[in-house]
């Protein structure tokens, strides 16, 4: 194999890419991730792959084989697992490019097109059927899950970044909404929730295909959760912001599909309630998400997209009278 810059990989994964492709390669770094993952390029004369490398002890690969394999099998376009050592923690993928949402939008694309087509895809996943084969569909998004995530904002956030102690009194505040929000959130319709759909995991794939289309990654965290989830993802993304009439258009395009593919027909108060609860409990769970990644794991990158995560629930709290005793905390512990 020939390195293209110097990166430290275990002779280990050079033997299983030798075995695999039976050819020498060109290896290149290509990313880490929130994960304690690395992804490499290996490309020989003829074609072009992802080598994931997965630390068995830290990374359990087995749900993203199963539910890649699953998706698959329903048309969603996703990284085939070529082939797989998970003993090893290596698994060599299909090669879907560099180009992220969030990188063709630098590069000029419509951002019109590719989240109609983004959607287009959401709903072709939600559409999915429950399969008892899969480990996503035996992984609900549950209160204790819902619970453990609302706890990493106050805990990791609120008492590790901004370093303020929370009073028993006020924790005791904060339990009680989470556990309004969660009753709520239990009693939304659910589907296949993907749980990272954003810019980030969205690929734009014209250059591999001969045509344009969406290409899914990161999706081994599915479970079966509130159908809005991920439409929440798209639209409350971290990484990048739009304004109200662009999401708007987008949820309507959503809603229309939704009506008619998933039997989903809220009124326009429910479904803002569907939505803006779901997308607190997301942007909440993931500013937590980026003060453990510095705190805990020295990734400390994702810090500058927390103002933009936490202003979404800012934005959204005024409009739920409701949800006032968390808006009062919000403003107290966090400045």
């Amino acid at each position: 194999m020939r390195f293209v810059n110097p990166i430290k990989i275990d002779p280990a994964a050079i033997t299983f890419l030798h075995d695999v492709l039976g050819t020498d390669g060109r290896v290149s770094l290509v990313s880490g991730d929130a994960s304690f993952r690395r992804y490499f390029r290996v490309e020989t004369d003829s074609n072009s792959f992802i080598l994931m490398e997965a630390p068995p002890d830290k990374e359990d690969s087995v749900p993203f084989v199963d539910i890649s394999a699953f998706l698959d099998r329903h048309g969603i376009a996703v990284p085939r697992v070529i082939k797989s050592r998970l003993d090893l923690g290596y698994l060599l993928l299909d090669d879907f490019g560099d180009t992220t949402f969030l990188l063709a939008l630098d590069d000029g694309a419509s951002a019109q097109t590719l989240y109609h087509e983004a959607v287009d895809v959401l709903l072709d996943i939600q559409s999915t059927p429950n399969d008892s084969s899969c480990i996503a569909h035996s992984r609900p998004y549950d209160r204790a899950l819902m619970s453990r995530e609302f706890a990493l904002f106050t805990d990791w956030y609120i008492e590790g970044i901004c370093k303020k102690s929370i009073t028993p009194a006020d924790k005791a505040l904060f339990n009680n909404i989470f556990t309004t929000i969660i009753d709520y959130l239990l009693t939304i319709p659910t589907r296949f929730v993907h749980r990272d759909y954003h810019s980030r995991n969205l690929m734009w794939q014209s250059h591999k295909v001969g045509r344009e289309r969406v290409g899914v990654i990161d999706f081994q965290d599915g479970v079966m959760g509130p159908i809005t989830y991920d439409l929440a993802s798209l639209l409350r993304d971290c990484y990048v912001a739009w304004d109200r009439p662009f999401r708007d258009r987008v949820s309507e395009q959503w809603l229309q599909g939704a009506r008619e593919r998933l039997g989903y027909n809220p009124t326009p108060v429910q479904f803002k309630k569907d939505f803006d609860w779901m997308a607190l409990q997301r942007n909440l769970k993931a500013v937590g998400i980026f003060g453990r990644l510095s705190l805990r794991d020295g990734k400390h990158g994702y810090l500058k997209d927390i103002p933009r995560t936490l202003s979404y629930v800012t934005d959204t709290l005024p409009d739920h009278p409701e949800l006032a005793t968390l808006h009062q905390l919000i403003i107290k512990y966090v400045q």
